[in-house]
């Protein structure tokens, strides 16, 4: 039976009076709501009958008894009207005179069992799942639990239910109108095997950049700013990656001790781009404003991809918010334990939606398609992919979640890019995921980072990793570009920090420096953290030249972190995830210092040869076989000595390795068929600390040799146009690339 308290407010809504804002006209003893249709889900503008203007509501609440619309008009006054249609599990109704710019929520009634997985409360307002856009602010006082938060017997607290109304203390939904047909814009559409990915946040990119005005700092709208679009074309990059932008609520344990969620992986509002973000309003203006600065990306000829974060919501486990789907149905949208008061957690973040249940792999799927057609993203990075790709328990790469992704018309011609592991059992899936996917390759940045400190035992697990990882990507018609090569990420320390620190320093985040990875893999050169020391500073500047050159050297896709191109740092702490402040925004000052800006034109100019070189961004794995009667083969790999390496060689210790890179036989042909030829070179990777001499391989590999790159030189303007001639013992200096082209 009902709570007298929940009996009282089901009267109260039946006799309320109601007001419809944005110039309806007042509509008493209550809002009229006619049957609409339910489908699409959410709140749609349009004409309805007789072309009478107004919002379609639908909401899927599987279990409910009953569901009402809350609208509230600019002074949060709260009008309710019962959606009484019902089809196919989703409850809707048309309510004239419901304008773009009206905000509202949902509350659901249904039994209150948390020891079945139910946790209906109707005293709770929630986010509408489908809401394109969220006005206000997710603050966490207990009001907008489900249960009593501060019940004396915590242990079961979760199974109290709290009547307060948390209406005053959640953000709303807002309907927006969206008529937007994207016929003036031109995505890139840049190749995979062409492609250089910017990782980078909206905020942090623009929060100290002198050439956005102030006022658009931390936007959609700064990012889009000139000054940001300059710096990108710049760099040469071909997609921004962006942190994610879906609405997000930020944790109870950071705001408590004053923080809050930088990185954003947290989300509550699958359609919804994070209404902080906006310069030009919270009431629908957040939408036109992502889509302009979409449109100043692709004019750039840069592609626009979005982390996402579909594998959990911010509502936690038992003990966290009821914020949206949690009092929808609970039971519908969470996996749950065999005690269902319990939640299955494969993220390490109190829950996981539950995919292979078609209402909720509807609504990952709607939502990446909005994405898509409606806000004009080119792709998406999966957070905890694996924990989409489980069937009931186990990763199964025949998942329900897979196989639609796989069949959609829209989503298989976009860039899939998964993070191929999660913290359950089974979750590590490097290399497994299907051929329209690529992975970021957590492997590839193990092995150069090792490579660099002079950790690895041999140079077998380098070879794999240079020459496009086939180890792991060469089945089922998958390609190089199935491997998303990085150093670093926004998870990690940055690239200056990896040269810099030993050791993680998370003390600003308040966990007692317990968060955040104690595997870093990274060498301080000799003091930790900043120092003055002239030979430290050189050296590490050195690494950090020869991290990017053999990032950008490597055949597959390359991944860059913002900032890391100029030096940025997070002053040795590997888990920014709350730092929403210098720490983790982009220091644009380091740009007027020499070293920095050194840094910055290597970059530049290794991914300017990259765009210019076919043969550094192969489709097709090598096969290391002669293709000509004078045995020239596509890759060859080289000891110190000039020899070529023998099964022996892979499997001793070494600190250099040899690379060569035939344009002679790359496979495939351009758009116009004709047969794609390239420059070859030589790249040597040196991570001793000794000068090493070194052979340079004579005919059938070349008769001479230029000099494109030698990172062992602060500044690079001299280095192209020393040439060498094949035989030649050149010194390689301590901890060094030197890139050779074959000359004519």
């Amino acid at each position: 039976m009902s709570s007298a308290a929940e009996q009282e407010t089901v009267a109260e809504q039946r006799t309320a009076a109601s007001t419809v804002v944005n110039g309806a006209q007042r509509r008493t003893p209550g809002v009229p709501v006619w049957p609409g249709a339910p489908m699409p889900l959410g709140a749609r503008f349009r004409v309805g009958p007789d072309g009478v203007a107004g919002t379609n509501f639908a909401l899927w609440a599987g279990g409910a008894e009953a569901v009402e619309l809350c609208l509230f008009d600019e002074h949060g006054r709260e009008t309710r009207a019962r959606l009484t249609e019902l089809t196919h599990e989703i409850w809707h109704g048309f309510v004239p005179g419901v304008m773009p710019g009206q905000r509202y929520g949902y509350r659901v009634h249904g039994r209150w069992d948390p020891w079945t997985g139910s946790r209906w409360n109707p005293a709770k307002l929630l986010l509408d799942p489908y809401a394109r856009a969220v006005d206000g602010e997710f603050g966490l006082p207990p009001e907008v639990y489900g249960h009593v938060r501060d019940w004396p017997q915590q242990q079961v607290a979760d199974t109290v239910r709290d009547e307060r109304d948390s209406a005053p203390y959640v953000p709303k939904g807002v309907v927006v109108h969206d008529d937007d047909d994207w016929a003036d814009d031109r995505r890139p559409k840049t190749p995979w095997a062409d492609s250089v990915l910017y990782e980078v946040h909206v905020r942090g990119f623009t929060m100290r950049h002198p050439g956005i005005p102030e006022e658009l700092r931390g936007t959609y709208a700064g990012l889009a700013h000139p000054a940001a679009v300059d710096h990108l074309v710049k760099l040469g990059v071909t997609a921004v990656e962006l942190l994610p932008v879906h609405q997000f609520a930020h944790e109870d344990h950071l705001l408590r001790k004053g923080l809050r969620n930088y990185w954003g992986y947290n989300s509550i509002g699958y359609f919804a781009p994070h209404a902080a973000y906006a310069s030009s309003g919270t009431t629908g203006q957040q939408v036109g404003e992502f889509k302009r600065m979409v449109r100043a990306l692709h004019a750039a000829g840069i592609e626009v991809i979005l982390d996402v974060v579909y594998n959990h919501t911010a509502e936690a486990g038992e003990l966290g918010p009821m914020l949206s789907l949690k009092g929808i149905d609970n039971r519908g949208y969470y996996r749950l334990q065999p005690d269902a008061r319990r939640y299955a957690d494969y993220t390490g973040c109190g829950n996981t939606l539950h995919v292979v249940q078609p209402h909720v792999l509807r609504l990952i799927t709607d939502s990446l398609r909005y994405w898509v057609t409606e806000m004009g993203v080119d792709g998406f990075r999966f957070d905890l992919a694996a924990a989409l790709a489980r069937s009931m328990h186990d990763v199964d790469m025949l998942s329900p979640f897979l196989a639609v992704i796989a069949q959609d018309p829209v989503l298989r011609r976009v860039k899939l890019i998964a993070e191929p592991w999660d913290v359950g059992s089974g979750g590590y899936q490097v290399g497994a995921f299907p051929p329209l996917w690529t992975e970021w390759n957590d492997r590839y940045r193990n092995a150069v980072r090792d490579f660099w400190r002079h950790a690895l035992p041999d140079v077998r697990e380098m070879g794999y990793r240079l020459s496009g990882s086939s180890d792991l990507y060469a089945w089922g018609g998958r390609r190089p570009y199935a491997s998303v090569n990085f150093v670093t990420a926004h998870d990690g320390f940055t690239l200056r920090d990896l040269v810099s620190y030993e050791r993680k320093h998370n003390e600003a985040n308040g966990e007692g420096n317990r968060d955040g990875t104690d595997d870093n893999r990274s060498w301080n050169c000799g003091a930790e953290g900043e120092t003055d020391d002239e030979r430290v500073r050189a050296l590490r500047r050195r690494q950090l030249r020869n991290l990017m050159t053999t990032l950008l050297l490597s055949t597959g896709v390359p991944m860059l972190v913002a900032g890391d191109e100029m030096g940025r740092t997070q002053r040795g702490n590997n888990n920014a995830y709350c730092q929403d402040n210098e720490i983790g925004w982009v220091d644009w000052g380091l740009l007027e210092e020499p070293g920095w800006t050194a840094l910055f034109d290597l970059t530049s100019r290794l991914i300017a040869l990259r765009h210019r070189h076919p043969v550094l961004r192969r489709r097709a794995f090598f096969s290391g076989r002669a293709h000509s009667v004078d045995g020239l083969r596509d890759l060859a790999w080289f000891t110190a000595r000039g020899t070529e390496m023998t099964e022996g060689d892979w499997y001793a210790p070494a600190a250099t390795l040899g690379m060569y890179l035939s344009g002679r036989d790359i496979p495939g042909r351009d758009e116009r068929g004709a047969p794609i030829t390239d420059d070859s070179f030589l790249a040597v990777l040196h991570a001793g600390d000794h000068p090493v001499n070194f052979v340079l391989p004579g005919p059938p590999w070349a008769e001479r040799y230029e000099v494109v790159v030698d990172t062992s030189r602060e500044e690079q303007g001299e280095v192209p146009g020393v040439t060498h001639r094949a035989g030649t013992e050149v010194t390689v200096p301590a901890r060094a690339v030197v890139l050779l082209r074959v000359a004519d």
